[in-house]
Order: C-alpha cells, then sequence, then structure tokens
C-alpha cells in the first residue's frame, strides 16, 4: 500500500465502552497505521493504513476478542481468456484497502473476495476491476449472470464466420504453394496484384468483425501495460498483416527478396484462435453440469394447506411449519417431517445411496427427492437456502471456486509469462534480423509472430479450476460434498484416516442383540413384558428393547407404577406381575438369583456389549443385551483405506472394552479409547507426527478433532456443528463415502497435475521451436498457422481431460445404514 487510506469497517462483540476502549488500543498497537479509532455507538472502526493490510485488521481485533464482521462478494467477471488475466485481476482486488483476499476463477469466470464489512462494496470491486479491462457484474443472488451455454452460440457464429472469409484466403495463397499448377492459373487469370487485394480485403474483414475482440480487448491493455493473452494474438496478427500490407500497396519499402504477403497467417491465427475459444466455449459448458443438474432437482411447486383448503403454491411461498401433500411420483418441494402416511423415497440424487429409503411418520424428507407409490403429509422444517439441497449446492459452488496450493506456482509464473514471451519474441526477431539467412526479414516476422501466437497462458489458467469444478461436481453426486475445494488436494496427500466410533463406524443408535430366556420362560413373552415397561422410559436402551418388540409385532400392555431405581434399572407391573429390569446389583438387592445366565452375561459384556438382567416377580426370567452395530460397510471400507497404504485408526470416549471389541471385529490396531472430547483434537496430533491425518466423525464432540486435522470428513447424519468443523461431508452417513472422497481426490489431482504437466511443457518445448532455435541444426522454422492451431487445441486438451473426470464411479457402493 503506497499511500494512507483511511477505512472504516464494523466491529463485532463490543457491549460497553470498555470493549471499544481494548479494541481501539489493540488498533493503534498494530504496526502499519497511523490512526486508529473505534466507535462503540455505530459498532465501527477507523484506521489510517500506511503498510497494514485488511488482514492485519482482522488479525488483530480477533486476538483481541472483538473479531471485524466480514462479508464475502462475489463478481461475475467477462473478458477473461488467460491466466495472466485471472492473476492481474487477483492483484488489483487484494491492492484495494478492505479486501482480505480474492481468488478468481477463470473457468466459472468469478471472483470470490472476502472484505471487512463496511470497508468497501461489491460495486466499488466491479468497478475497479472494470477499469482493469475486464466487464465485473456484482452477483446477484444464488445464480451466476449467465453460464457457459450462453456463450457458444457466439463463440460458433464468429468462427464461422471467420472461416469463410479465411477459406478463399488459404486457397489463394496456400493453394498455390502446394499445387503449381493452381498458382500459374492464378498467375494467369487473377493476377497477384488482385490475388493480394482481394486477400487484404478479406483478411481486414476477419479481423474487424469475428476477430475484433483481440483487438477491443488486448490493445488498451497493452497501453495499460497489463498485456493478456489478447494482446499476444493482436501483436502476432497486426505484425503479419501491417508487413503484408506494406508489400502490397509500397513494396518499394522493403528489399525486393522480403516482398512477400502473409495475410493468410494473420487470417488463419485469427480463425485457429475463435475456433479454439469456441471448443473451449462447449467443453466449459460442461464443467458446470453438476451444478446444473443439482439445481434442476428444485421443485418448482408445492400443494400446502392453507386456511383449510388444499392449494398449489410457487416453492418459494412455502413457509417453515406449513404442511405439504405429497402424490406417489412427485419431488419432495422442501425439507420436512412426516405427519402421516407411508412410502418409500429414492434420496439417490442427494446421498448417492441406490435403493429407496422407507419413509413413515416422524421420519424426515429431503427436498428434490423423488416419492415412491405412497402418499405423505409432510410439516415443512426447512426452506429456501435452508433446505439440504440448497446448502449442498452452496457447498458445491464454494468448493468450485476454490484455489488449491498447487496453484500458487502457476499464479507467479502467469503474473510474467505474457511480458517474457513478448520479450522473447523481440529478441527473436532481433536475432533472425542479424544472423539469419536471407530473407531476414521475412523469417524474422515468421519467428516473431510465432512466438506470440504459440503462447498460450490459457491452459496454464484452466488447468486447475477446470479439474476441481468437475471433480467436486462428480463428488457431490455421489454424495461426498467437499466443502472446502483445498481438501481435494489434502487428502491426496493424507497418511493416516481417524475414526470417531459411535454414530461413524457404528449406527449410533443401541439395538437388542442378545434375548436368552432362564428355564421355563418363553422368549417374545419376556421381551412383551420388558418393552411395555420400557415403553415408560425414554433411555436408549429402553427404546432399543421397544423397537426389538415392536420389530416382532409383539403386543405391548400397558404398565403401572412405573419406577426408574438411579443407578440400577427400573419396575413395574404388567398386568398382575412385577416386571424387574437392570443390572446384577438390581438383582442383587431384590434378591434374585442370576447365577445361571451370569456368564452369558459376562461373554456379551467381553464383546463390548451391554447386558441386563429381567426378573419377573421375582424370579429370574432371562438376559437380554444390547449393542451399538456397526455399519454394514464399515468393514469393507477400513479394508479398502489399509489396501490403498493408508493406515486406520480409531478415537473414541467409549470404555477401553467397548472400544477393543470393536476394533477387533473391524480390523483395527490403533486403538485410543476413554478420550475425553477435548483430548480428540490431542489425539489427532500425536497422528499427525506420522504424516497428514484425515478424521472422521459426527458429533458436536468431534468438532475440535475435525478442526485439527488437515482434512476433516463430516457424516452428513450428524450434527451442524461437526459439519460446519469439516471440510468434507458424506450425506449419506455411510463410511464407504470416505473412499469415495479419497478416490475422487486422487483423481482430480492426478488429472490436475496431467494438466499442469501439459501446459508447461508444452510453452517449455515449442517457444524456442517457434523462436527458430533449432533452424541452424534442423532447419525448423514453426509456420504462424501451425502455431495458432497448436495454441487452440492446448486449452481445448486441458478441458477435455478435465472432463474425464465426469466419468469416476464410487469405488465403493454406497449403503443403507437403516
Amino acid at each position: 500500500m503506497t499511500a494512507a487510506a483511511k477505512l472504516r469497517f464494523e466491529i463485532d462483540g463490543m457491549s460497553c465502552a470498555g470493549c471499544a476502549g481494548r479494541a481501539e488500543r489493540a488498533l493503534q498497537a498494530m504496526p502499519g497505521q497511523t490512526e486508529a479509532t473505534v466507535n462503540l455507538a455505530a459498532a465501527s472502526g477507523y484506521v489510517t493504513l500506511t503498510t497494514a493490510t485488511a488482514d492485519d485488521i482482522r488479525q488483530t481485533l480477533k486476538t483481541a476478542g472483538y473479531p471485524a464482521r466480514e462479508d464475502v462478494i462475489v463478481l461475475d467477471i467477462a473478458d477473461m481468456s488467460c491466466a495472466s488475466c485471472v492473476a492481474r485481476v487477483e492483484q488489483a482486488l487484494t491492492a484495494q484497502p478492505g479486501v482480505i483476499a480474492a481468488q478468481v476463477n477463470l473457468a466459472s469466470e468469478t471472483a470470490t473476495i472476502r472484505t471487512l464489512r463496511g470497508a468497501v462494496s461489491a460495486a466499488e470491486l466491479a468497478h475497479l476491476v472494470t477499469d482493469s479491462g475486464y466487464a465485473a457484474t456484482p452477483r446477484r443472488g444464488d445464480t451466476p449472470a449467465g453460464s457457459e451455454t450462453d456463450k457458444i452460440t457466439p463463440a460458433r457464429n464468429a468462427f464461422a464466420l471467420a472461416a469463410v472469409l479465411t477459406l478463399p484466403v488459404f486457397v489463394l495463397e496456400m493453394g498455390g504453394h502446394m499445387i503449381p499448377a493452381f498458382h500459374h492459373w492464378v498467375h494467369m487469370n487473377i493476377g497477384v496484384q488482385t490475388s493480394w487485394t482481394l486477400q487484404f480485403v478479406l483478411t481486414t474483414l476477419v479481423m474487424l468483425w469475428p476477430g475484433q475482440v483481440f483487438y477491443r480487448k488486448g490493445i488498451p491493455l497493452l497501453w495499460r501495460r497489463t498485456p493478456d493473452m489478447n494482446s499476444l494474438v493482436a501483436l502476432g496478427s497486426l505484425a503479419a498483416w501491417g508487413y503484408s500490407t506494406v508489400a502490397l500497396f509500397a513494396p518499394a519499402l522493403l528489399p525486393e527478396g522480403a516482398r512477400n504477403v502473409y495475410f493468410e497467417a494473420a487470417a488463419v491465427i485469427v480463425t485457429l484462435i475463435l475456433m479454439g475459444r469456441w471448443l473451449e466455449a462447449r467443453a466449459k459448458g460442461h464443467t458446470g453440469d453438476a451444478i446444473r443438474k443439482l439445481v434442476g432437482l428444485q421443485a418448482q411447486t408445492a400443494r400446502v394447506e392453507r386456511h383449510g383448503a388444499l392449494i398449489e403454491l410457487p416453492v418459494d411461498e412455502v413457509h417453515v411449519g406449513d404442511t405439504l401433500h405429497l402424490r406417489p411420483g412427485e419431488k419432495v418441494a422442501v425439507d420436512g417431517e412426516v405427519l402421516t402416511g407411508t412410502s418409500h423415497i429414492d434420496e439417490s440424487m442427494i446421498s448417492g445411496e441406490p435403493l429407496p429409503v422407507a419413509k413413515g411418520t416422524g421420519d424426515t424428507v429431503i427436498a428434490g427427492t423423488i416419492n415412491g407409490t405412497g402418499a405423505l403429509t409432510f410439516r415443512a422444517t426447512g426452506v429456501g437456502s435452508d433446505t439440504m439441497l440448497a446448502r449442498i449446492i452452496a457447498m458445491v459452488e464454494q468448493a468450485q471456486g476454490a484455489k488449491l496450493p498447487v496453484q500458487s506456482l502457476v499464479d507467479r509464473i502467469v503474473l510474467i509469462f505474457v511480458p517474457v514471451v513478448m520479450g522473447v519474441a523481440l529478441l527473436a526477431l532481433a536475432g533472425w534480423l542479424l544472423f539469419g539467412p536471407e530473407p531476414r526479414l521475412a523469417h524474422a516476422l515468421v519467428a516473431a509472430v510465432s512466438v506470440l501466437i504459440i503462447a498460450c497462458p490459457c491452459a496454464m489458467g484452466l488447468a486447475t479450476p477446470t479439474s476441481i469444478m468437475v471433480g467436486t461436481g462428480r463428488a457431490a453426486e455421489m454424495g461426498v460434498l467437499f466443502r472446502k475445494g483445498e481438501a481435494l488436494q489434502q487428502l491426496d496427500e493424507i497418511t493416516t484416516v481417524a475414526f470417531d466410533k459411535t454414530g461413524t463406524l457404528t449406527a449410533g443408535r443401541p439395538e437388542l442383540v442378545l434375548l436368552a430366556p432362564a428355564s421355563g420362560f418363553d422368549a417374545d413373552t419376556v421381551l412383551r413384558l420388558a418393552a411395555a415397561v420400557e415403553s415408560q422410559s425414554e433411555h436408549p436402551i429402553a427404546l432399543a428393547v421397544e423397537r426389538a418388540a415392536l420389530s416382532k409385532d409383539l403386543d405391548l400392555p400397558q404398565a403401572t407404577n412405573f419406577t426408574a431405581i438411579e443407578g440400577h434399572g427400573v419396575t413395574a407391573c404388567v398386568g398382575e406381575q412385577t416386571v424387574l429390569i437392570g443390572n446384577p446389583r438390581l438383582m442383587i438387592r431384590e434378591n434374585v438369583d442370576f447365577s445361571p445366565l451370569s456368564g452369558t452375561a459376562q461373554a456379551a459384556a467381553a464383546k463390548g456389549e451391554t447386558p441386563f438382567f429381567v426378573a419377573i416377580d421375582g424370579q429370574l426370567a432371562g438376559v437380554f443385551s444390547v449393542a451399538d452395530p456397526i455399519k454394514p460397510s464399515a468393514r469393507p471400507a477400513l479394508q479398502a483405506l489399509e489396501a490403498a497404504g493408508i493406515e486406520v485408526a480409531m478415537i473414541t470416549g467409549d470404555n477401553a472394552t467397548t472400544a477393543a471389541a470393536i476394533a477387533a471385529e473391524l480390523g483395527i490396531r490403533n486403538v485410543q479409547a476413554d478420550v475425553l472430547p477435548e483430548g480428540k483434537a490431542d489425539a489427532v496430533r500425536k497422528l499427525q507426527a506420522k504424516g497428514p491425518v484425515a478424521f472422521v466423525g459426527d458429533g458436536i464432540n468431534d468438532a475440535p478433532a475435525l478442526a485439527v486435522a488437515e482434512t476433516g470428513i463430516a457424516i452428513g447424519t450428524g450434527t451442524d456443528v461437526a459439519i460446519e468443523s469439516a471440510d468434507v461431508v458424506l450425506v449419506s452417513g455411510d463410511p464407504a463415502g470416505v473412499v469415495n472422497a479419497l478416490d475422487v481426490s486422487i483423481a482430480t489431482m492426478k488429472n490436475i497435475r496431467q494438466n499442469l504437466f501439459w501446459a508447461f511443457i508444452y510453452n517449455i518445448a515449442l517457444i524456442p521451436v517457434a523462436a527458430g532455435l533449432f533452424y541452424p541444426l534442423l532447419g525448423w522454422q514453426l509456420s504462424p498457422m501451425l502455431g495458432a492451431g497448436a495454441m487452440a487445441l492446448s486449452s481445448v486438451f486441458v478441458l477435455t481431460n478435465a472432463l474425464r473426470l465426469r466419468r469416476i464411479s464410487p469405488a465403493m457402493p454406497i449403503t443403507s445404514q437403516e
């Protein structure tokens, strides 16, 4: 920051003059400022900056305990054609006072800017970018101002028009070189001067009509000393056109041996690059397919109960608490809770799980899913941007706009790339003029124009963002949401995956796994009476017993005189019988002999289950055992991770016996049990000594570990706190999603490396050829037309390679967790 800038911004958390004073003193102590004041009434601060930045203000206030309020502004930007455009826009934005960080995405043509609230407006930032040469508008609402499909037709039409005008030029000039008889025919019937004049007219039309974009955008940027890809094309084609125009209208200005025309080169350069941009627009149109599919899942209308009548309303007019009716085959309009009816709903488009999920009273339904053959009524619990589908779309868009760490090298290179290319073109021109064979001027022109045209920062700029867009979009279709695009690279580098147990590897809901009746008792009778008693309790174990009885369609009688005995169990009367349910201490207290089934209970406890006894009228009736069942896909998922060379660990707050039993069943060797919530983060740090760690969890107590791990993976069926702390969310709650997330990450990073390798090697290999370095040894001198074709195809190659990610199949199928 070269000059002092006075910045106003909003501050959070101040409740008194003391708070304002502390915030003010913190700002005044911050290096790089000359004046700082805080206004409590307006909840704002004013700082005159010299060398400090908006991020310095943010960090200072965060440390002081009074964080600055932040905004995220999205701009839609037109006219960016290459990575150097991206770098310049980012440079202009980050230099603006009040901007904390800015990320520009060439593939989606957007800029995401994090600012201090109140310091700068979206309109001001859009004006700044527009002044830099790239038309920008603030994003309104949640949808882009335009889509890539809107650009395909104009790009195709521009190429088609240029091709029609260029074809006669190419045939007249190159046809004569390839077919001597045609050259003689042109010379005899049309004449060289007439042929050159016709080429001049058609080439000029190509440049001024379909090709005007290169000059309209490239020349002003040259004057601003911020040249981009358009500038290179403009310089190259103008050089060929200008030289040819002099040769046609003022030949005396050129040496006799150099009086040649290169109109076909100028026309073909423009035409081929327009073709490349058309193909690029077509390919880029597919990179956002995933988002368009997700948006297409949203229902447009809903049948809602209002004032005693059933009416059809636009989905935007549905409110939380409304009762909605869902017919067979209809799309669920908003998130809700089923009130009446039963059905099966296809949730594959959200979770990736192929089988329809049974729904009944109390179950949740998700916007965008498809109802089966049953009819349901449900109460709206999430509408608009609060539905799961809307949150998924927002997560995917955020991830697609991310910039990976691997991109930082590219950014540093492309910022100076175009000026360096222009320097190389000048050196090539000078070298040929000084040392080249005759006609030197013609050779020098071909070399300089070829260097300008062959250089392609477009491919560099598209290499990373297109792969991110396609990879994260495909992952979303598989039920894996990358909340942060950076997680794509981080997940590719992990060496250990640590899992929480309850709700992550297990269902998180106890189920009855053992019912052993005592001699003289029937299992169903014991279960029926026990469930009648437990139906009076909300304890998870009681609910497990009740569910087991209902699953067998047992009729539960009414229990009376229910009493909970703290630390022991419960008792109640069912008809004329007294039922006692609890641990050994309760049996001892009530003088019930439980020795006949004590061995069974001990064996269940050794497996990590929770056993308890049932007595009827003072006599042992049976032993029950409940356990949190392991999710069906947990073991195959862990085996797949280990097969990929990744160490698996389990970190749980459960006791060592239960943890050891679950770990043994799953084949996990590294187990840390009895870990308090705050200790989970420390456990992750210990694992990080071996390398980067991914932690998978679902609860509030997992949030610290999710935040500390290089990659936090939240089970989508878990708490909002866990999801907000995570980098990746598995919508279905299936551990197989971890394997799929890793597979997508590996495939996407491999794709990015391929793209970057191609983009860099292309330039490293072909720029020297274009400059003529191999001419003395091998006689190689690249034609500007071939350079233009290669340049156009390089971007198309990168985009086509990225689109291969759409074909990624799930490494493991998602299964029902019911």
